[in-house]
């Protein structure tokens, strides 16, 4: 039995994630919406992780976002918390807030309620910046969106991912 709260595969990935970037010696940092500092603990799960997770961000709400991220509010009534614009500005962000190397944000509708046709349960927006690079990735997954304990691990381990050097 493991020690751990968290599911071994996200263990697994997260130790990986902080390996990884140990060796080319990157410093990670992450803005978290509806995973809710899941990525977060997963990270700091693995002992020895502060050489490499600087800081997390946890903005659940959309004045959190602005307050903590500076996430214009523009960009929130344009296109929602649940956009590629909103995420890419909180990877921002958190870069612009931290020490890190790379930042990696996470915005969602887990469920059950707050789906819409167009933004169904289960729609998740990632989006990660690198430090001194313009270029910056975003994406948007749809998740079985059954289960809200479901979408969040999903997309923790997605997140994870997009931490990987």
């Amino acid at each position: 039995m493991s020690d751990s709260l968290l599911p071994a595969d996200i263990v697994a990935l997260a130790r990986r994630v902080i390996a990884e970037n140990r060796v080319i010696g990157r410093k990670v940092t992450v803005a978290e919406s509806c995973t809710g500092g899941l990525v977060a603990a997963a990270l700091t799960e693995i002992p020895g992780s502060s050489e490499v997770f600087e800081q997390g961000f946890v903005t659940y709400s959309n004045e959190a976002k602005e307050d903590r991220l500076r996430v214009s509010s523009d960009i929130i009534e344009a296109f929602g918390a649940v956009s590629v614009a909103c995420v890419y500005a909180m990877a921002q962000g958190a870069l612009e807030l931290s020490k890190a190397d790379v930042a990696v944000a996470i915005s969602g509708i887990a469920g059950p309620d707050g789906g819409t046709d167009t933004k169904p349960v289960g729609t998740v927006v990632f989006a990660r910046a690198v430090r001194g690079e313009e270029k910056s990735e975003a994406e948007s997954r749809l998740f079985d969106g059954q289960d809200r304990a479901g979408v969040r691990r999903q997309a923790t381990l997605c997140a994870l991912e997009l931490l990987l050097p």
